[in-house]
């Protein structure tokens, strides 16, 4: 009976300091943020994820389009996309909370895959249809969106401001695309 009385002991003890390791790990406060991170409404934090996607593969299928198009009209607009896109992306980078991790350049690399190889009418085509009408589709939808649901003011603001260059952008490839006689 020593025995059954000397294992139940050391169970009951074991049991017991578990049960006081779980509350002493229960009750040490989480660890905070890194200093000067912010936490951002997931609104806003889907508008860095998308818009700085969308805006990276603009602007990089552009500066494919500049090599690749045989086309005057689309190497023009081309031109323009990088030159704006690259603007909207260091706004969006100055506008980003303090602590906010903005990607650099993390385009869609299917969407650049899709166009790299192709050359002359064949890339015209793709790139008309593909970057310059869905993907300025994307890229407004993207700023619509901040602009509607974002709660950082700083990114709203940038939103705001970027918004007419890119309906511009947009209504360019719509002019583009009817030229060309595809879907717009």
């Amino acid at each position: 009976m020593t025995r059954l009385s000397l294992a139940s002991l050391i169970a009951t003890s074991a049991v017991g300091l578990c049960a006081v390791a779980l509350s002493a790990h229960a009750q040490t406060p989480a660890p905070s943020a890194a200093p000067g991170a912010h936490e951002l409404h997931a609104a806003d934090q889907a508008f860095i994820t998308d818009g700085t996607r969308t805006v990276a593969t603009q602007r990089d299928a552009a500066r494919i389009a500049d090599s690749r198009s045989s086309d005057r009209d689309v190497k023009a607009f081309a031109e323009k996309l990088v030159a704006d896109y690259t603007k909207l992306s260091d706004s969006m980078r100055a506008a980003s909370p303090r602590g906010v991790d903005v990607p650099r350049n993390d385009p869609e690399t299917a969407v650049l895959d899709s166009i790299k190889n192709l050359r002359g009418a064949d890339f015209d085509k793709t790139y008309i249809e593909q970057v310059a009408l869905d993907g300025q589709q994307k890229t407004l939808s993207a700023f619509q969106a901040e602009i509607a649901s974002g709660r950082d003011e700083g990114l709203k603001k940038a939103a705001r401001e970027a918004l007419p260059v890119i309906q511009a952008d947009y209504a360019k490839a719509q002019e583009l695309a009817k030229r060309k006689h595809l879907a717009g």
